[in-house]
């Protein structure tokens, strides 16, 4: 069986929902799975969370396609300093570099499939190519917009993106607006990462983010039990303090 890849491009692009700031959602919020390609050349993985992929520094062989799961990239400063880079999901690629060593470390945050193509396979296929193309895109639209918040963005800000990141079609452009008038705007959302991993993502201290979510909490904007639970009481209010409203 041979991988009809221009077909695969074309449902990710219709599947992918869309991320706050600019109208997209993080990978670790997409629940969907891509249909598995069948692919000759092709190796598959299934991984446990938390289990690393690529070290900074290795030799970047492969093609990485996310069928399920998520998968973030990260960076290290010689003291131990960490920046998560991306938080990657179904249809998201990762693994090639230019200098052919990876410059990122990747590691699955939720059990993940994904499927890894040769570094030959990849670049004299035209149709990998153009979904690699397609996909680093939106790729590179998602970072623009990390790269506002870590530049521009203050602390209760920028938790309030990450959170309105995990809502479904709420926030920026587009946004479907609470489902009904005279209905509260709530929002429950599964939070995968751990606050030292927000805490790197954002590019704040494990204590601010407490901070934040603390405010926000006595603010009444959101609720949580468990650190991996969190109600949203007022999604447009939340959306109000992210700063992009």
């Amino acid at each position: 069986m041979s991988l009809d890849v221009a077909s695969l491009a074309h449902s990710m692009r219709d599947r992918l929902p869309p991320k706050h700031d600019a109208g997209w959602t993080l990978g670790i919020s997409r629940p969907e799975a891509m249909a598995e390609p069948a692919e000759k050349a092709a190796r598959h993985l299934d991984l446990p969370a938390r289990q690393t992929i690529l070290d900074e520094g290795d030799e970047a062989r492969s093609l990485h396609v996310i069928l399920e799961g998520s998968v973030m990239l990260s960076k290290l400063l010689p003291d131990g300093r960490r920046q998560i880079i991306e938080l990657l999901g179904p249809g998201d690629v990762f693994g090639l570099c230019i200098n052919r060593l990876s410059d990122v470390t990747a590691e699955t945050v939720l059990p993940s499939r994904i499927v890894v193509y040769d570094r030959a396979v990849a670049e004299s296929s035209p149709s990998l190519q153009r979904l690699v193309a397609d996909r680093m895109k939106a790729q590179i639209c998602a970072l623009h917009d990390h790269a506002m918040l870590l530049g521009r963005k203050n602390a209760v800000e920028r938790v309030a993106t990450f959170l309105m990141r995990l809502v479904p079609n709420r926030g920026g452009q587009g946004c479907a607006g609470p489902l009904a008038a005279g209905k509260a705007d709530q929002a429950q959302v599964h939070v995968t990462l751990t606050r030292q991993e927000i805490a790197d993502y954002l590019g704040l201290t494990l204590e601010t983010v407490s901070r934040a979510f603390s405010l926000l909490k006595r603010q009444g904007v959101l609720a949580y039990g468990r650190h991996d639970d969190v109600t949203i009481g007022n999604v447009c209010r939340l959306c109000q303090c992210t700063g992009s409203h």
